[in-house]
């Protein structure tokens, strides 16, 4: 069974590139432009992963990420943080939200996709 990914990015082009890293038959990919929706969604879709980027409107990633984590029914679901925030204060405070993993941008897709396989594993 396909392994469902939601994709919260506020960037049309940076959506492309993360989406096209999972293209294959074994995700199915939901997608979300602001942390906003990308909570919505989350409680919606019962997502496998998130990939959630940091800078957006609405809703920051931190923000998104720490209401994610600390709704019951979805506290356990992993969290990539893929950002162009890439100072250590930035992934010390993004892992204190609760995201298993920090990335940045522009970002390794081959990266990417072992830190989701990973943490899907």
């Amino acid at each position: 069974m396909a392994k469902k990914l939601l994709i919260v990015d506020d960037s049309p082009t940076e959506l492309k590139l993360i989406i096209d890293v999972f293209s294959g038959p074994e995700y199915a990919v939901v997608t979300a432009i602001d942390g906003e929706e990308g909570v919505a969604k989350a409680a919606a879709e019962k997502p496998d992963l998130i990939i959630l980027d940091v800078v957006m409107p609405k809703m920051n990633g931190f923000q998104a990420c720490r209401t994610i984590k600390s709704t019951p029914d979805l506290q356990n679901i992993p969290i990539i943080l893929l950002t162009s925030k890439n100072q250590k204060s930035d992934e010390f405070w993004g892992k204190k939200q609760g995201a298993e993993v920090y990335l940045t941008k522009p970002f390794d897709p081959a990266e990417l996709l072992k830190a989701v396989t990973g943490l899907l594993a």
